[in-house]
């Protein structure tokens, strides 16, 4: 692939986003992000949102929270007739303080691998709208 084809979001996660005891979010939420960043890629690819159809090798590596901030990193690794080969990961960038207070957070040194997956999304042919090779 001539150019590297990347896209990249950061959230906040909020009290709603919540699902167990101690303000914990489960790691469907992540699954949600990496989502969200693989209809851009394809957006970004083929001018059409596409259809994650698959993730495989899932990750979950470290929890999240309410009040934390993730940031999520996809990108394109191969580019098939109408697939195309996606790579994620998630980061903690801020951490919530809810000993200090419900209010306090602290800007990770370094952020945390919260997770990362593969994925495969699928673009029908008639829907791509930009021209690029398939490897």
């Amino acid at each position: 692939m001539p150019t590297e084809i990347t896209a990249r979001i950061r959230v906040r996660l909020s009290a709603s986003d919540a699902h167990y005891g101690g303000q914990l979010v489960n790691g469907a939420h992540m699954l949600s992000l990496f989502g969200d960043v693989a209809t851009e890629l394809a957006i970004i690819c083929d001018g059409d949102e596409g259809l994650l159809v698959a993730y495989e090798n899932v990750e979950f590596l470290a929890p999240i929270f309410a009040g934390d901030y993730v940031e999520v990193i996809g990108r394109i690794t191969r580019i098939g007739r109408t697939s195309r080969r996606m790579e994620f990961e998630a980061h903690k960038v801020i951490t919530a303080q809810r000993d200090i207070s419900d209010s306090a957070a602290d800007v990770l040194d370094q952020p945390i691998l919260i997770g990362r997956a593969i994925g495969t999304t699928v673009v029908k042919a008639e829907r791509q709208r930009k021209t690029h090779t398939a490897e």
